[in-house]
């Protein structure tokens, strides 16, 4: 087994004590280039949203990760790559895109970091990634996960896939309306989710 697997595995053990739940993994193709988008309101987003997808996803994660001992050389083993969110992100986009034209996965969080109070502006790099790859967006929601300390439940869910028009060349306007509805499409995923199982 595969180092992410184990790690994937570990996670969804230990995720009975959050009751965790995934709903609408039928709506993730299985493959080809994948982008999912997911809201970002805890630091357990990431592994949490990696356990509970049916594909592998590769993160984009700040420099500064790779700099702690263990934390790096592990992150890196489950195929993290490093961004400069204070320079130029141009080698994190360029691996991204190098992920997705061989057909991977890669998880972004459009808002850039944790999101707790919900406002922060949305950035439109899953946009300009969907648009250089060609790559469907699954949007996907994380529910609960600011309140893991305390054991509640947290629900996963994943939305069907959306993509840029594909008769041409996206323009600046496009990709800010198409991270708009994106977006959109992850808040109506936590509207839509309680109560309702999607598989």
């Amino acid at each position: 087994m595969s180092l992410y697997g184990l790690a994937k595995g570990l996670i969804r053990t230990f995720g009975v004590f959050w009751r965790l739940r995934a709903y609408g993994k039928k709506n993730v193709p299985m493959s080809g280039p994948l982008i999912v988008a997911c809201n970002h309101i805890s630091n357990l987003d990431p592994p949490l949203l990696g356990a509970c997808c049916p594909r592998r996803i590769s993160y984009m994660a700040k420099k500064e990760l790779f700099e702690i001992p263990v934390l790096g050389p592990l992150i890196t083993a489950v195929g993290a790559y490093p961004v400069d969110r204070q320079g130029s992100a141009r080698a994190a986009i360029k691996r991204s895109v190098e992920i997705l034209r061989g057909g991977g996965c890669v998880g972004i969080f459009p808002e850039g970091g944790r999101n707790v109070h919900g406002d922060k502006e949305p950035q439109t790099g899953v946009a300009l990634l969907a648009s250089l790859a060609n790559a469907p967006v699954v949007p996907a929601c994380i529910i609960g996960s600011a309140h893991a300390g305390r054991l509640g439940e947290i629900k996963v869910v994943f939305g069907k896939p959306m993509s840029l028009p594909a008769d041409r060349k996206a323009t600046r306007e496009d990709l800010a309306k198409f991270t708009d509805d994106v977006m959109g499409a992850i808040w109506a995923l936590r509207e839509s989710i309680d109560g309702n199982s999607q598989g």
